[in-house]
């Protein structure tokens, strides 16, 4: 009996000891496991406060410098566009009524001419009267126009511009030099410095020799 006492004591006194032991051990493996997280959450610490370390205040300032004048140069960009845009509105905002205008001429210039070439009034006192009516309401019209930046083209004898001419026709004429304007069948109009219309007009070319063409004719024929 006093055998199995002693052996349950020393056994009770045994027992503490080695869970004393784990614990311990577990709480060691705790800390080493805490111990190796904690360096590299510091290292990921510092490389964030170097990150934000590398933009200096002067770089700051200079990045906000930069965009002030990109938007201060935007700023007048615009400015500009809207000021070139206004003048436009203001010189050429009547381009298309001008341009509308100009059938009244034309249709002055037409009747004009049917009344020209009538058989019946040709050579009558009436004729003439109607003919210096139309005129005085063509040179006013003109006057009008010309009094708003809208002025004719200057185009007989001219040579044959494209930037204001289109020619319609060629007309043979020797005593022109080719590409020379001969006759007008609609005139032209600029605004300001800007074509309203372009002139009408048939330009000269130089008359075809018959004997010359039926010599390359026939050479042509036999080739």
């Amino acid at each position: 009996m006093e055998k199995d006492q002693n052996i349950n004591t020393e056994n009770q006194d045994n027992s503490p000891n080695d869970a004393s032991t784990d614990d311990k051990n577990n709480a060691s493996g705790n800390i080493d496991e805490i111990n190796e997280v904690s360096p590299k959450n510091q290292n990921d610490n510092s490389e964030n406060i170097d990150d934000i370390k590398e933009v200096s205040p002067e770089e700051k300032i200079l990045e906000l410098e930069d965009k002030v004048a990109r938007a201060f140069a935007e700023m007048e960009n615009q400015r500009r566009r809207f000021e070139k845009e206004r003048e436009d509105a203001f010189s050429y905002g009547g381009f298309s009524f001008a341009k509308e205008t100009l059938n009244l001429i034309d249709n002055l210039e037409r009747s004009k001419q049917i009344l020209e070439n009538d058989e019946v009034l040709k050579n009558s006192e009436a004729l003439k009267k109607t003919l210096e009516h139309f005129d005085i309401i063509n040179k006013d019209m003109v006057s009008i126009l010309s009094k708003n930046g809208i002025t004719p083209i200057d185009s007989i004898g001219k040579k044959l511009d494209p930037n204001l001419h289109q020619a319609m026709m060629e007309i043979d004429d020797d005593q022109k030099e080719p590409g020379t304007i001969i006759q007008e069948i609609q005139k032209g109009f600029m605004m300001k410095d800007r074509l309203l219309r372009p002139s009408l007009v048939g330009v000269s070319k130089k008359t075809e020799n018959k004997e010359e063409k039926n010599e390359e004719n026939s050479r042509n024929s036999d080739n």
